[in-house]
């Protein structure tokens, strides 16, 4: 995975400035391969359409990808003939090289991209990128899995599209409905910080960056589209989808070990209300509590399930010590991941040896409800206890909780003004004309920016 972005957080989102400059408020990529048929159709509606729609700036740029046909002489003639058109060629195919190539070389403040069969309707292509002008979102994709999308398509690719939607779901946790969709959009700031963490240069490239970016905590915008399927789509559904498993594994793991430096795109302190402070109530209570609540019932379970599987083996004050280090350590984890938001590897094992400590002090109530138990009774039956050692959790839950707060995961506070003034301060911009690290991008026509022409 790529790890070697240079910034800081990134700032607040503002709403684009709306005073004519050379540079467009929005430029659309379409990533073609051998495509001289649909190519000049589909440049010349989409143009006709910004023009009449659009109220903003606009640019549409081609990302020829290695085409072997005519695909580059349609491309320079459209450069040629339309003002806010501009053409790149690349010499090494992947829709995700593409897409990074040319965003990371735009002066534009909105990059979006769409597939060059047009099949969803343009009418959404506003409502895609307002959320990210107006400030509201990092970043914006059509959905036609959302419950006002009207689609068109056949069973296999229906089938396929949930399918994959569904392992997304349940491997990355993914929260957003449609990654496959050839229909998105992001601010130029967050492409930046996030493109250069994206690994794969194929299909799997979207995927990728919208896992990344959710995680990070940035807000996605969801469009429902009116979609219908172009039967002489050149996909080959095999293997992009065996290609879409193998990055689904390889961003599973990386985000499960931490080697992901996802701090990077997070927004600064405030821009998030359930960060804000409020008079009384410690920052981030109520999301802690929520999140210790549903971190503390699930290990629970995974704690007397595994009680249950080691007093088949062992006894009970052996299967008891067992089961709670398992537990403790799976909810370390989990607490510090969902309930405390730390991410990353930095202090991990610090984090875990506070967290063992405070299993021993879980394992000394637990241990001596048993050990009272059994003084009592002589030998009580397995469910007197689990009873007593469901009342010797729920005891200690709230100091499990107090000494996760106060001592394992205690908040930051920035005290030098000096220290504060240069986190909150604005990233260094990249020149847009920095070249991406994969290829060599070579335009096709000598002009490769038009201001529009105004109207």
């Amino acid at each position: 995975m790529r790890t070697d972005t240079p910034w800081g957080t990134l700032p607040a989102r503002e709403h684009l400035p709306v005073e004519v400059t050379d540079a467009p408020v929005l430029d659309v990529t379409i990533p073609v391969y051998n495509e001289e048929q649909d190519l000049e159709p589909c440049v010349r509606r989409l143009h006709d359409h910004l023009a009449h729609t659009f109220p903003y700036s606009f640019r549409i740029t081609i990302a020829d990808n290695a085409s072997t046909d005519r695909t580059p002489e349609v491309a320079a003639r459209l450069d040629a003939s339309i003002a806010e058109v501009r053409s790149y060629r690349l010499e090494q195919k992947g829709r995700g090289r593409a897409l990074r190539t040319v965003w990371s070389r735009s002066d534009a403040p909105v990059l979006a991209y769409m597939d060059v069969d047009l099949s969803t309707d343009l009418n959404a292509l506003l409502p895609l990128v307002a959320p990210l002008i107006s400030g509201h979102s990092d970043l914006a994709i059509g959905s036609r899995l959302a419950r006002s999308s009207r689609v068109v398509r056949g069973p296999k690719r229906e089938f396929i599209s949930r399918a994959y939607n569904l392992i997304l779901k349940s491997s990355l946790s993914a929260r957003f409905s449609d990654a496959q969709c050839g229909f998105k959009a992001i601010r130029r700031d967050v492409a930046q910080r996030l493109l250069p963490m994206v690994e794969d240069t194929g299909w799997f490239f979207d995927t990728e960056m919208l896992v990344l970016a959710e995680r990070a905590g940035l807000r996605i915008h969801e469009v429902p589209v009116d979609w219908v399927d172009d039967p002489n789509s050149t996909v080959h559904i095999i293997k992009t989808a065996t290609e879409d498993l193998k990055g689904v594994w390889r961003v599973g793991r990386a985000l499960a070990v931490g080697a992901l430096p996802l701090d990077r795109l997070a927004r600064p302190f405030g821009d998030d209300p359930r960060d804000r402070r409020i008079n009384g109530v410690p920052g981030g209570l109520a999301r802690q509590l929520v999140g210790f609540c549903v971190v503390g019932a699930l290990s629970t379970l995974f704690y007397l399930l595994l009680y249950s599987v080691f007093r088949a083996m062992a006894g009970p004050q052996l299967a008891n010590a067992f089961a709670l280090l398992l537990s403790a350590v799976a909810n370390t984890a989990a607490n510090r991941r969902l309930t405390f938001g730390v991410r990353g590897r930095d202090r991990a094992v610090r984090h875990q040896a506070q967290g063992l400590v405070v299993f021993a002090i879980g394992l000394t109530l637990t241990s001596g409800s048993l050990a009272a138990l059994d003084a009592a009774s002589g030998t009580p039956s397995h469910s007197a206890e689990l009873a007593v050692l469901i009342a010797a959790n729920l005891a200690a839950t709230v100091l499990r909780f107090l000494l996760l707060r106060a001592w394992v995961f205690p908040e930051r506070r920035t005290d030098d003004p000096i220290a504060a003034a240069a986190s909150a301060a604005p990233a260094a911009p990249v020149e847009p004309g920095t070249a991406g690290p994969d290829t060599a991008v070579l335009p096709t026509h000598p002009h490769s920016t038009h201001p529009r022409n105004a109207r």
